[in-house]
């Protein structure tokens, strides 16, 4: 779940004693801007949004597909998230990277070896949701000045519901875990629609206008 920050006046380059401080900071300032963007969260829903209606449209897919799935989510989510990082306060960055690192991490493990058993691949997902969700929610509740901190909460506590819910049935058959997934992936995307939107309102109500 991206948690973006409202948008800040442009203060240019601090002073720099080494040499190598405007590219760094310049490729740091793109990545604030994109990632505070509201297309950016409107792609990372989608990124949730697009494996979710697979799934449920496609029930009977075998474990390798399922696997497939959910690894290129991971790893998509993964890239969005790092990206959003960038737009929250240095404080906060770090728990974005992290969150982001356990997503990549966790599509490679499940691109790795998609033969790998339902209980293994349950036990990835569960957990990144777990971990994640908690971290998702942290931010809401610790960042007072927030945006939209409503919407960030559901999301952080819908990511670890679905994820306590995915560990809590491992022996489940591959249909019933698709249809879990699916579901749950739907509903993390929507909620993350509903972020961007408000957030794009937002920034309209600023009188921020430029795209995103």
């Amino acid at each position: 779940m991206t948690v973006p920050r409202g948008p800040g006046p442009d203060t240019g380059p601090d002073p720099l004693t080494d040499g190598t401080g405007p590219a760094d900071q310049d490729a740091e300032r793109l990545l604030a801007d994109l990632g505070g963007s509201w297309l950016w969260l409107l792609g990372s829903s989608v990124a949730a949004l697009v494996p979710g209606i697979i799934a449920l449209a496609w029930p009977d897919a075998s474990l390798h597909v399922l696997a497939v799935i959910i690894g290129l989510y991971l790893l998509v989510t993964g890239a969005f998230r790092f990206v959003s990082s960038f737009a929250r306060e240095q404080g906060d960055r770090h728990l974005g990277l992290l969150a982001a690192a356990l997503y990549v991490l966790a599509g490679v493990l499940c691109l790795r070896n998609p033969l790998q058993t339902i209980a293994a691949l349950s036990l990835i997902v569960g957990a990144v949701w777990v971990v994640t969700g908690m971290l998702t929610a942290w931010t809401a509740l610790a960042a007072k000045g927030l945006p939209h901190r409503g919407f960030v909460l559901v999301a952080g506590l819908l990511g670890v519901v679905a994820g306590i819910v995915v560990l809590a049935t491992p022996n489940q058959s591959a249909v019933v875990l698709t249809r879990l997934v699916g579901l749950w992936l739907v509903l993390l995307g929507l909620t993350e629609l509903g972020l961007a939107l408000a957030w794009r309102s937002a920034l309209h109500r600023a009188g921020f206008t430029r795209p995103g």
